[in-house]
């Protein structure tokens, strides 16, 4: 059906193989674009003949170039497409057995603090919470029974940054496997794989697909070996993605280089804007050189990313400020062409218990910014605007 440029793979810079990565072309039509195979099934020409293509669920055309195109991008053996983000984080949680144990940043996605505590933990697979950004203390924290450590570099919500090639040369002196989330960077500002990584996990939802009309969740491995059985529990478990939503998110990535260019330009504005503002008691943005991430961020990543937080000062109501928007959105998710707001305490780490979160520092007026593609002088009036209105007498 269609071939892979694996020559033309070899040389082309990154923003060429956003477009032309994968698998390309269709030669049925001459089509420019990977042709949306809404099938469940597929007729076979005679019995025992294993064709490629047998059922949706065990593979689809326009998938596989999908999980193609993210393999080239991250530079994987293999890349998988799933439902969402959670599926992708829990089909690589099911690589574990009963008495495993995986580690986790202090701050990470509610969501995978969730799936491990409430779903993974009654079955026997444990977790423990560390601070990756402290190589001494990660290494410390892992016992006989850790078989992985899963980090995200900018961290959610705190964006703390982990060294991930410090993390990979611990982990693989332990023998475990070195996950990363890398849905804040994507593979355009950072390649975990590159700095020794495992596993790759995207939330999809977020800058690849980048116009908030799809969930998805894409996995990529350094290795045959852990291509297989993933490979097997995608097609065992069933949680992949469709055809449509894998059409959407191949035209999404195409354009991911000017997107993530612009938004973080904006976001480097607006971390400056805020850091300066005299309602703002601390900013969390590993652009910014004052940031105790910003030496590590810029040795493996291109730049800091488009995801700011911010703490009000006491004087201010948090409440006041999201009532008050009028540009930016208050809503879950990020990395869409527009700019949203949200509550990490009641919102994306509402799952966290309280005792935790005060912990490791997501307080109550933490903010979360996504940082869109609005021209930056209607982000910082709409900014101002709002935290005007929140001051308290």
């Amino acid at each position: 059906m269609m071939e892979k440029k694996t020559a033309m793979a070899d040389r082309r810079q990154f923003e060429s193989a956003l477009i032309h990565g994968g698998l390309f072309g269709d030669p049925l039509t001459g089509s420019v674009n990977t042709p949306i195979y809404q099938t469940s099934t597929y007729q076979q020409p005679e019995l025992g003949t294993n064709p490629e293509w047998e059922y949706s669920r065990t593979g689809n055309p326009t998938r596989a170039a999908l999980e193609a195109l993210i393999a080239e991008l991250e530079g994987g053996s293999a890349g998988f497409a799933f439902a969402s983000g959670m599926a992708a984080i829990t089909a690589v949680l099911q690589l574990f057995q009963s008495g495993d144990k995986v580690l986790i940043s202090s701050n990470v996605y509610g969501g995978t603090y969730r799936v491990l505590d409430k779903v993974f933990k009654p079955f026997g697979l444990n977790y423990g919470i560390v601070d990756t950004s402290d190589p001494a203390a990660l290494d410390a924290a892992i016992t006989e029974d850790v078989a992985a450590i899963l980090v995200e570099s900018p961290a959610n919500p705190l964006m703390t940054v982990t060294d991930l090639a410090c993390v990979s040369r611990i982990a693989h002196a332990h023998g475990v496997l070195s996950i990363v989330d890398n849905t804040f960077m994507t593979p355009y500002l950072q390649r975990p794989l590159e700095l020794g990584a495992d596993i790759v996990i995207h939330s999809a939802t977020k800058y690849l697909g980048g116009h908030s009309d799809l969930v998805a969740g894409l996995v990529v491995v350094r290795d045959e070996g852990l291509a297989e059985r993933l490979a097997f529990l995608q097609n065992a478990t069933g949680g992949v993605l469709g055809p449509f939503d894998s059409f959407l998110l191949i035209r999404g990535i195409k354009t991911l280089a000017v997107r993530m260019d612009r938004h973080v330009a904006n976001a480097e504005r607006a971390a400056r804007w805020l850091q300066a503002h005299d309602a703002v008691a601390r900013v969390y943005y590993p652009g910014l050189p004052e940031d105790a991430g910003y030496e590590v961020n810029r040795r493996q990543a291109k730049n800091g990313g488009a995801m700011i937080s911010f703490i009000l000062k006491d004087d201010y109501d948090y409440r006041a400020f999201f009532k008050s928007l009028r540009l930016i959105i208050l809503g879950e998710s990020l990395g869409g062409v527009e700019s949203l707001v949200c509550h990490p305490a009641t919102m994306t780490h509402a799952s966290i218990p309280h005792e935790l979160r005060l912990k490791v520092g997501i307080t109550d007026n933490l903010i979360r910014l996504s940082v869109g593609l609005e021209h930056i002088d209607d982000l910082l009036a709409d900014l101002q605007q709002a935290i005007a209105a929140s001051k308290l007498n």
